[in-house]
């Protein structure tokens, strides 16, 4: 067996938020990968169901290697299959937090990624000239140029399923501009999230920051002049290999900043009415979701994903014993975070 063989294997590009909060993870967690940019080296692998990046080959129980692409379940697969440096609190009330945390960088400010991304002409020009020249720099300029062209075309119209349209994007971009200023004042005192060591939360929201602060030409100036903390801090979190955590870095869940409220106040402000909202649309089998977010209209396509996400935080919340419900509950308080585990 070659070292390769011990080597945990994905497949994923720059330009994926979800690719990058994966590979500072594994750098984190001092978890020995192999990264293959794009899709062509990847002959002998399996195919995932849904072509997602990024993209983990893992042996099943036969030894047969299987494609799987959803980064939060992959976290907690990693966590088994290696316990040193975990990213899950062990405490649960701290890791519903961080499930949630992770949730919201996830799936509400992908959103913000990919509107300011396919929605302004100066970070369609450069994510069309970025994005394809990571995977095949090494052609002509013309089929360089009309393979971006291809990307923005397929990209555009995808900003329905995101739910960036005219009705939705200024509540896109003002939350943006409320959760920087929020992680910016936990920045001033607060190293990460969850205390002095990052959790899968910090992973999640790194994610779309390394577009968000660091690529897309837009939000990047936005950041780096409103939060200056935040834009050194998405830089600082790509490789953390160097910090040495301890379970005392973890914030006591009775002891939880007013800062983290803060966050927690954002994530309650927008992605719960949008989470709850999402569930009743897919359940009544509705064409679209119609609600009201930070007292404007929000309308989009339902994404049964995000009732599964739902489903699963209300999951894990129902899975507590009494003492961490009360924890949770305290800290949800006042944020509109209730409605998540009501």
């Amino acid at each position: 067996m070659s070292n390769s063989d011990n080597l945990v294997t994905l497949s994923g590009v720059p330009g994926s938020p979800y690719t990058r909060k994966m590979v500072a993870l594994l750098r984190y967690r001092r978890i020995p990968y192999k990264l293959i940019l794009g899709s062509r080296e990847l002959e002998g692998l399996p195919k995932a169901k849904v072509g997602l990046l990024p993209t983990f080959y893992f042996p099943d129980a036969d030894g047969q290697l299987q494609a799987v692409t959803d980064s939060t379940p992959i976290i907690r697969r990693l966590e088994g299959m290696f316990p040193e440096r975990p990213v899950r609190p062990s405490n649960p009330a701290l890791a519903f937090l961080d499930a949630l945390l992770e949730d919201y960088g996830d799936e509400w400010l992908t959103k913000a990624m990919f509107h300011y991304r396919w929605h302004y002409a100066d970070d369609i020009a450069r994510a069309s000239a970025i994005l394809p020249s990571w995977t095949r720099g090494r052609v002509p300029d013309d089929v360089l140029k009309a393979s971006g062209t291809m990307i923005a075309e397929r990209q555009i119209p995808r900003l329905r399923y995101v739910g960036s349209n005219e009705t939705t994007w200024a509540v896109i971009e003002a939350s943006y501009m409320r959760f920087l200023d929020a992680m910016e004042a936990h920045l001033r005192d607060h190293a990460f999230l969850l205390g002095a060591r990052p959790g899968a939360g910090d992973f999640g929201v790194y994610g779309q920051l390394t577009q968000l602060a660091l690529f897309d030409p837009t939000p990047m100036a936005i950041t780096a002049v409103r939060a200056r903390r935040v834009f050194a801090w998405t830089g600082a979190v790509e490789d953390l290999t160097g910090l040495e955590p301890t379970e005392a870095d973890w914030f006591g869940p009775t002891k939880l900043p007013e800062t983290l409220k803060a966050l927690l106040g954002e994530v309650g402000r927008v992605y719960a009415p949008l989470l709850t909202a999402n569930a009743r649309a897919v359940q009544s089998g509705a064409e679209e979701v119609r609600t009201e977010i930070d007292g404007q209209a929000w309308v989009q396509q339902p994404f049964t994903y995000q009732a599964k996400c739902l489903m699963w935080l209300r999951e894990e919340y129902g899975a507590l014993d009494a003492s961490s419900r009360a924890q949770v509950d305290a800290a949800l308080a006042g944020t509109g975070c209730e409605v998540l585990v009501a």
